[in-house]
């Protein structure tokens, strides 16, 4: 079955113009979904430590407004059918807010923009908290720059090591691995690779993997205290509700009002003349 990779061109001209979802027309159908619009779930650390699982794209829309996709891989397969040979399309994306908040998504269409829709969905209902800290002996800038210790990935044939590593390294990881931590909030690590790495969508899951491993390692007090570990975003964002403008009481009128002059409204006296004034 003949497979095409798209290059970086292929790439560009997929993330073309997406209309952005409109949020008020939104009707939540999950519980979680009910609890964001009501207002008692207001971050998306809140909404993922409830346990309930995330099955509406809005509710990221809504608790993390600044999140970033990249689309890291376009490929066109072909099958033939009975009806003749048909071509569709697979992509893969990452979405995160470069804050501590990630997610791989992955989907499959004949167009590629709406494919590229259904995956940043997918990824955004895949969002995991990410654990980050300063896990490297060489380094003691006590901030959330880097990864709090060693994890380690899998995926098909790939396995990936991510290491902390001091501030001012950077990402020494391949381009497919660098995307995934740049927008997971992540900005020094050492990584190493095995096995067959331009498989991108092995690659990108594998790198996930190794996030998603900082999240299930359990950490005493101490450790988060001693290698200052920062669980999700450092600046987080709290959905308010704004309260309905309260309407304003009527102005009460009185029921007389006096008027200075002649009563024009009173019938004339029975007998009197037309012309004459009625006597007072």
């Amino acid at each position: 079955m003949p497979q095409r990779r798209g290059g970086r061109r292929q790439k560009r001209q997929a993330r073309a113009a997406r209309p952005e979802r409109n949020l008020s027309e939104w009707l939540p159908k999950t519980k979680l979904g009910r609890m964001v619009i009501a207002g008692q779930v207001t971050t998306l650390g809140d909404a993922i430590r409830t346990g309930l699982p995330v099955r509406e794209p809005e509710i990221v829309d809504i608790l993390l407004p600044e999140t970033e996709d990249e689309v890291l891989d376009v490929n066109m397969v072909q099958r033939m059918t009975d009806s003749g040979r048909r071509v569709n399309f697979v992509i893969t994306c990452i979405v995160g807010n470069k804050d501590g908040f990630a997610g791989l998504g992955r989907a499959r269409g004949r167009e590629v923009g709406p494919s590229i829709r259904r995956a940043i969905d997918n990824a955004k209902l895949n969002m995991i908290e990410i654990k980050r800290g300063c896990g490297s002996w060489e380094c003691g800038c006590m901030r959330a720059h880097s990864l709090p210790f060693k994890v380690t990935g899998r995926s098909g044939s790939v396995e990936v090591v991510l290491k902390p590593a001091p501030q001012g390294v950077g990402l020494a990881v391949g381009d497919v691995a660098k995307s995934v931590l740049r927008l997971a909030g992540i900005t020094d690590a050492w990584g190493f690779t095995k096995g067959h790495t331009k498989t991108t969508v092995n690659y990108a899951l594998a790198t996930f993997d190794a996030l998603r491993k900082t999240v299930q390692v359990k950490v005493r007090a101490e450790q988060t205290q001693r290698l200052k570990i920062k669980a999700g975003a450092e600046q987080v964002f709290v959905r308010k509700i704004e309260a309905p403008p309260t309407p304003e009481p009527p102005a009460e009128l009185p029921e007389e009002v006096a008027v200075e002059g002649e009563t024009l409204t009173e019938e004339p006296a029975e007998g009197a003349e037309e012309g004459e004034a009625p006597e007072e």
